[in-house]
């Protein structure tokens, strides 16, 4: 049964649960891709693919628009995959679980992948639609946009004909984008040395869940916690106090996503037990009143558990330790270009032991300036280059900047003051888009970034607003009729 098809506007709601039966973790988007392949065809709709895995869909003009320009409509066709730890799904093969909850839709354990869910199901209700006045349009779908932005680094010049693109992957309705920052990941890892289990010892499992999570660039600035530096500091104060030995340090999972859940474990003299559980209740009440307002679901718990096999060696032990307190994370330095707006920021994405004796450490950094992007960067390598980890960069991403005498961004928001009788928001987002990247390949293209609302992205609480879809669908419709 259809969760969905009480939902207006109609068949947007229908394609977006369609979409969700259809599993797509980035870089295993095979199912996806077939999907849109076979939409296209069913409804005679030219289309077709580029090495990499992007697919384009191409829709005539409506009669008597044949001269208009060319409008691309550009989202991603991949989703984070982040589930509550005690939700068993697997995202490979699993369908997402929608619901309607108090005017928003969201999944069931699991993030919803309304982005950029939601802005595939809008181009697949232009494409079938016969009611909207339109010139020729192109509907473009990249692949591992989440992990990589891969499909926009790919494609190729001569793969689009369009002049104009209408990016569908915002998450604030009323607000539109005309830039967004550049990215670029910052790993370290860390060798370290098994060591047996000191004599008279007892093993402590430490944990922290409940936080908020969400997008590293998007949520940076609203003073969530993050699950590995709220846990690294348990941890840091048991080995100073107590002699603690590390055995596991499992933080975090995605490099655009804030760590939500943390778990480590230690081994501690047996005959300090007492103190280090009290200890851990002194701290936990401290953290909690620092997080009151902002993470009220925040869990802490300190549990006995069986006694591990090894532990790490003391030098890494500390090293590691020390590296992750000194990290920086979250906002580095506010816009003094666009009040109120990010410029530079860091996420400790997370921290995972790997079974060859190694500890992975993963950062990403954003920056609306080139320069400071890097400079971020540099910053996180020199923590972790003086613990003695070895760090590399990723190629990272360049950042879309502004263009505020855009053609389609004075139609996009003349639509809006006509349709709503109200000014929208005119921005940047510190979110990575994959604008940046097109223009690269095509620098002749005038863009414009509008969405829906969509809260907790890249979190299990992801939810869309309903009301707002509504009103995104609208306002798109009315922007295709007055492209000429």
């Amino acid at each position: 049964m259809k969760t969905l098809s009480q939902l207006t506007p109609q068949p947007l709601f229908d394609y977006f649960e369609a979409i969700c039966q259809v599993p797509r973790p980035s870089k295993k988007e095979e199912k996806i891709r077939q999907f849109l392949l076979d939409f296209a065809s069913q409804n005679g709709l030219e289309s077709k693919t580029d090495a990499i895995g992007n697919v384009l869909i191409l829709k005539p003009a409506t009669p008597g628009r044949e001269n208009s320009p060319t409008v691309i409509l550009q989202t991603h066709m991949d989703m984070v995959c982040e589930k509550n730890s005690d939700k068993v799904f697997d995202f490979e093969n699993d369908a997402i679980e929608p619901m309607v909850v108090d005017g928003w839709v969201k999944a069931n354990g699991t993030t919803l992948g309304a982005d950029c869910g939601i802005g595939i199901a809008a181009q697949l209700a232009v494409l079938t639609s016969t009611e909207i006045q339109h010139g020729p349009i192109e509907c473009l779908i990249t692949v591992d946009e989440e992990t990589g932005l891969t499909g926009a680094f790919e494609l190729q010049p001569g793969f689009l004909s369009g002049d104009i693109l209408l990016n569908l992957d915002s998450e604030d309705e009323g607000e539109l984008f005309i830039g967004c920052a550049g990215g670029v990941d910052t790993i370290a890892v860390f060798d370290y040395q098994a060591e047996n289990v000191p004599a008279n010892s007892v093993a402590l499992k430490i944990s922290v869940a409940g936080l908020l999570g969400g997008h590293s660039g998007d949520d940076i600035h609203k003073n969530r916690g993050n699950a590995n530096k709220i846990l690294n500091r348990f941890l840091w104060k048991f080995s100073r106090d107590f002699n603690a030995r590390l055995a596991d340090f499992n933080g975090g999972n995605l490099r655009n996503a804030i760590a939500r859940e943390a778990f480590g474990l230690v081994t501690v003299p047996a005959d300090k037990q007492k103190e280090v559980l009290a200890a851990f209740d002194t701290l936990s009440a401290a953290i909690k009143n620092e997080f009151e307002f902002a993470e009220s679901k925040l869990q802490l718990n300190c549990e006995e558990v069986s006694l591990p096999e090894t532990v790490i060696d003391a030098k890494t032990q500390s090293n590691l330790l020390n590296a992750v307190y000194a990290c920086p994370h979250g906002v580095l330095e506010m816009s003094s270009r666009m009040e109120g707006m990010v410029e530079t920021s860091s996420n400790l994405a997370s921290v995972k032991f790997l079974d060859d004796n190694q500890i992975l450490v993963t950062t990403s950094q954003r920056s609306e300036i080139e320069s400071r992007k890097y400079y971020a960067a540099e910053t996180i390598e020199s923590v972790f280059k003086l613990a003695g980890a070895k760090v590399s960069h990723t190629d990272g991403y360049p950042g879309w900047a502004p263009n505020p005498t855009s053609d389609v961004l004075k139609i996009t928001v003349d639509s809006y003051k006509k349709l709503f009788a109200t000014e929208p928001i005119v921005r940047s987002i510190h979110a990575g888009l994959e604008c940046g990247l097109f223009l690269e390949k095509y620098p002749h293209l005038d863009m414009v970034s509008f969405g829906p609302t969509i809260r907790g992205a890249h979190s299990p609480d992801e939810r869309l607003d309903i009301e707002t879809t509504g009103k995104f669908w609208k306002h798109l419709v009315d922007v295709l009729g007055n492209i000429k």
